[in-house]
């Protein structure tokens, strides 16, 4: 499953904020910098969705705030009602 993804770094808290215009939007507190906010990333969503970060990638977007993942889990339905409740 791929999910979109707005990534705020820097931000004041860690949060899964919304799921709208088909991304979600993830707040982050790390800086940009040696991957810290894409590691932080990664911790949030699985957390979210209930996934282990193992089965979390970054396929596009490494370096910018808009970013692809690419999810890996066998109950879909379960992912997509995570994301369901945030709209």
């Amino acid at each position: 499953m791929l999910i979109s993804v707005k990534v705020t770094p820097k931000a004041s808290t860690n949060a899964v904020v919304s799921f709208k215009d088909k991304a979600l939007q993830v707040k982050v507190t790390a800086a940009p910098e040696n991957n810290k906010a894409n590691e932080a990333l990664i911790k949030i969503v699985s957390n979210f969705l209930r996934v282990p970060k193992s089965k979390i990638q970054i396929i596009s977007g490494l370096k910018s705030r808009h970013k692809t993942l690419s999810v890996e889990t066998d109950d879909i339905g379960s992912v997509e009602a995570g994301l369901n409740s945030k709209n």
